[in-house]
């Protein structure tokens, strides 16, 4: 199959038709039609990248887009949101307080730590990378924490300490979902921080696959799948769990657009499990085209 492939300068501006069936990049000065589009593989994250943005960009397009959909990738963005959707499923969460501007957020740490304990982590509700993330374990600590979350967001996350083993599984699939062998995290401080994934090159160290029971492994790989399933998950995302020391799992974060260099989690359990690099790019494409496919049979109204 010959392939096309037309580079784009930096300060080239350029617009996507959004007439259904054009599919067409325009270099927006000249109005010339420099690409069709095929299929959208994003490789973006955080804010417009995986919140359902770009998936809302595609679709009003009418193109492929590789990963989530709307849906799947506005509610993998919002920790709260996921956390309530598992935990009315009966999948282990921890146990959490959310923060809200103009309705909670001047809740102290007497009573937040009265619920959850004292050590907490504060995050905000809609961002990863554990950009915003800290950990208290004392009232100033907090206040500053909470501060720091609501600029990034105006819902804040306030979850309680656990202590387990960082499992991850790389999970794939449109109705037919399959997960990958399950990895393990191994920070060299004393929680996965963003130092510890983007500044410190010996932050952490990855076991792929994770010394795990098989029954442990089969356990983490079928909580990932519903976890999949349940926040209406496509293509592929990522599930982030502990395994705590009587084998019950937590479902800690989604990343419905995880990382994909080829040091990164995602690809590396998959390569684990037998699927390689490039393979898997081209599973991922094929997935898009399908769920596009499909999603264009329906009698819409």
């Amino acid at each position: 199959m010959e392939k096309t492939v037309t580079y784009i300068g930096e300060k080239t501006q350029v617009s996507l038709s959004q007439n259904a069936d054009d599919r067409q990049l325009i270099e927006t000065t000249s109005g010339e039609v420099i690409a069709k589009i095929d299929v959208l593989y994003p490789v973006l994250h955080g804010n417009f990248g995986e919140d359902g943005s770009i998936q809302g960009f595609a679709k009003l397009a009418n193109i492929a887009c590789v990963g989530c959909g709307i849906l799947g990738s506005a509610v993998g963005m919002d920790k709260d949101i996921v956390k309530r959707i598992l935990r009315d499923a009966g999948i282990g969460v921890a146990d959490f307080v959310t923060l809200r501007k103009a309705y909670n957020e001047d809740m102290n740490y007497e009573e937040v730590s009265a619920k959850l304990g004292k050590e907490l982590f504060v995050k905000p509700a809609n961002l990863g990378s554990s950009v915003g993330v800290s950990f208290v374990a004392d009232e100033n600590a907090y206040n500053q924490a909470v501060e720091v979350g609501f600029s990034y967001d105006t819902k804040v996350l306030v979850e309680e300490k656990v202590t387990g083993r960082e499992i991850e599984c790389a999970v794939m699939g449109n109705e037919i979902i399959e997960a990958s062998v399950i990895g393990e995290i191994l920070p060299k401080s004393s929680w996965y921080s963003f130092e510890n994934k983007y500044v410190d090159e010996d932050g952490a160290k990855l076991a792929i696959p994770a010394q795990l029971t098989p029954a442990q492994a089969e356990k983490a790989r079928n909580t990932a799948i519903e976890t999949y399933r349940l926040l209406e998950c496509r293509g592929l995302t990522r599930v982030d769990m502990f395994l705590l020391a009587d084998d019950h799992i937590i479902v800690n974060e989604v990343n419905t657009l995880p990382g994909f260099t080829k040091v990164s989690m995602y690809p590396k359990m998959w390569e684990a499990a037998g699927l390689p690099y490039q393979q898997l790019v081209t599973k991922l494409i094929e997935l898009a085209i399908a769920e596009h496919q499909k999603m264009n049979a329906l009698m819409l109204i």
